[in-house]
């Protein structure tokens, strides 16, 4: 059987709108089922997304902590080096499973991609 393939591209910071939310809210139902393989790639304010340490208030949703639900079932997660440096985010700095990444390995992944979904 052969694989599933879904690309996330995620635009928004993780907090004031719910659009990364409910990315990573999909990308990490997607990324449990059987025969679906997940890429997630953080551009913009979303490369906010992958910043370690993140502490919200009790109740509260934390996306770090959702971050880390695709990439323990196997997905990739690209942040745009770009994007990292205009927001002052060092490697050091990002999620576990996060990873820095260029605009050539997001062009990568949209070709292997079968569907793109963009927040």
């Amino acid at each position: 059987m052969s694989m599933a393939k879904t690309l996330f591209i995620l635009n928004d910071p993780p907090y004031g709108t719910e659009r990364s939310f409910n990315a990573l809210r999909l990308a990490g139902a997607l990324s449990k089922r059987e025969g679906e393989s997940v890429r997630v790639f953080l551009m913009g304010d979303a490369a906010a997304c992958a910043k370690a340490g993140q502490k919200v208030p009790p109740g509260y949703y934390n996306v770090e902590v959702m971050l880390r639900g695709p990439a323990r079932h196997g997905a990739a997660i690209g942040v745009c080096g770009t994007c990292m440096d205009a927001r002052g985010i060092t490697e050091g700095e990002l999620a576990d499973g996060a990873k820095r990444s260029t605009l050539e390995e997001l062009t990568d992944w949209q070709q292997w991609a079968e569907r793109t979904l963009v927040f």
